[in-house]
């Protein structure tokens, strides 16, 4: 074998720009947490190591910890980056679980190193969402209304179980005494009392859900009579239980028993039980330049806030934006026009829009949208919409393989979200610099 570790691969291999990358990150948060533990215990691995070897993992589509540690045995590329140490899947778990948050907040440096390379222009970027699998089954959901029948249904066979159970201790204590030991619960009534706690605390759970959501929509109501001289930044949306002017959740309303926070969301003619995943592309690069991810299916209601994103990760706004007809509202227009920001924004799917096969009535507001995205300005400036951000969603779940989360849980998943975008603008950084070398 060659003396040195770095002779096994090609100078331009992924694994060096990856490690010549993490060397210049700031992990501060990580090397603090690293250092405020007890140093009398075992030797940690190096953070450095721990960063680069996921985030390379993430970028050639291994995200399972027990992958990381065989491909850290058995792929060279792997060995190279770990300098031949082994850390087992426990600690690569252990790592990413502890400093989820750290990792996800590495996305605005990979960025800024996007911007510094002259890859970031600003001047028109795209929008779009796409549904993501939860690490749950959709079988695993209950409505409100199925909990209570459900809930019902448990009691009775419980308490039929009780009843029996204490017919039979009578019947055996007439034959054999009141010594024997009685204090073993019949598996049949364990497994039962055990699915009745599960749906009562989950019926708890939606309740107060529901209840929550009534209080915001009440103050919503009342900010819109009122409002304030300075109103705030727009804020990610996040999903709202159904429920009645009281306050009770709507018998449609549902909870899912592995992953709370994820819901039922319709992707293409499917239904997935997931999160909806948004980003912001640049057109110059097919640089992502805001990504976040909520439990609200609907896109429409993320359109502000990513904007508001964008312009703080770059330090600018767009000069024009771009998405399709799940973005269209009259407030997501107001908010564009208000801030700078040409909106090109569908108004219906856009093979009818562009041909004009889906006339408006007069005074209705989306007919000057459908005029302009029609108009000899609007038809080509629209038609840039797939070629900038559908292939990027086509980079991140078919090359790179995120079909499923592995965490659970919506701050868990928004780190692994982010991740995932920040290994995105890192594969194009890099091959950016080598189209530059050969240039």
């Amino acid at each position: 074998m060659p003396t040195s570790l770095r002779a096994w691969l090609p100078e331009s291999h992924l694994v060096y720009f990856v490690l010549d990358v993490v060397a210049s990150l700031d992990i501060e948060a990580i090397d603090r947490a690293y250092q405020s533990k007890d140093h009398r215990g075992e030797r940690p691995w190096d953070p450095r190591m721990m960063v680069a070897l996921l985030i390379y993992g993430y970028c050639i589509g291994v995200r399972s910890s027990r992958r990381l540690e065989r491909a850290c045995y058995e792929d060279v590329a792997f060995r190279v980056l770990t300098a031949d140490n082994q850390p087992d899947h426990t600690a690569i778990s252990e790592f990413r679980r502890v400093h989820l948050d750290a990792l996800a907040g590495l996305f605005i440096q990979v960025l800024r190193l996007c911007q510094k390379a002259g890859m970031v222009k600003l001047g028109r970027v795209a929008l779009d969402g796409t549904k993501v699998r939860a690490n749950a089954s959709k079988h695993k959901a209950m409505s409100y209304a199925y909990m209570q029948k459900a809930e019902e249904e448990l009691q009775a066979e419980v308490k039929n179980l009780l009843n029996e159970a204490e017919a039979a201790d009578a019947q055996e204590d007439a034959l054999h005494g009141k010594e024997r030991r009685g204090d073993e619960v019949p598996q049949e009534l364990r497994r039962r009392e055990n699915r009745l706690q599960r749906i009562q605390t989950a019926k708890a759970a939606l309740e107060a859900e529901a209840k929550t959501a009534r209080e915001a929509e009440l103050d919503a109501k009342e900010q819109e009579k009122h409002p304030p001289e300075d109103p705030p930044a727009p804020t990610l949306p996040t999903h709202q239980v159904r429920h009645d002017a009281a306050g009770a959740p709507k018998s449609d309303a549902q909870r899912n028993f592995t992953d709370p926070d994820s819901r039922i969301m319709k992707s293409g003619k499917d239904f997935v039980q997931g999160y909806n995943g948004q980003i912001v592309v640049d057109e110059a690069h097919q640089v992502i330049v805001a990504a976040e991810l909520t439990n609200q299916a609907p896109d429409a209601q993320h359109l502000p806030a990513m904007l508001e994103a964008t312009e703080a990760n770059c330090g600018a706004r767009p000069v024009q934006a771009l998405a399709d007809a799940g973005y269209y509202s009259g407030k997501n227009i107001e908010y564009c026009d208000a801030h700078g920001i040409d909106p090109l924004i569908s108004v219906a799917r856009e093979k009818h829009v562009l041909d004009g096969a889906q006339p408006f009535p007069e005074g209705d507001p989306r007919a000057e949208m459908h005029a302009k995205l029609r108009g000899p300005i609007g038809k080509p400036a629209y038609a840039r919409r797939k070629v900038i951000v559908e292939p990027v969603f086509g980079q991140i779940k078919s090359a790179r393989g995120l079909r499923q989360f592995l965490m659970r849980g919506l701050r868990k998943v928004r780190g692994e979200w982010s991740l995932d975008c920040l290994c995105h603008n890192l594969l194009k950084l890099y091959r950016f610099g080598q189209a530059s070398a050969l240039a």
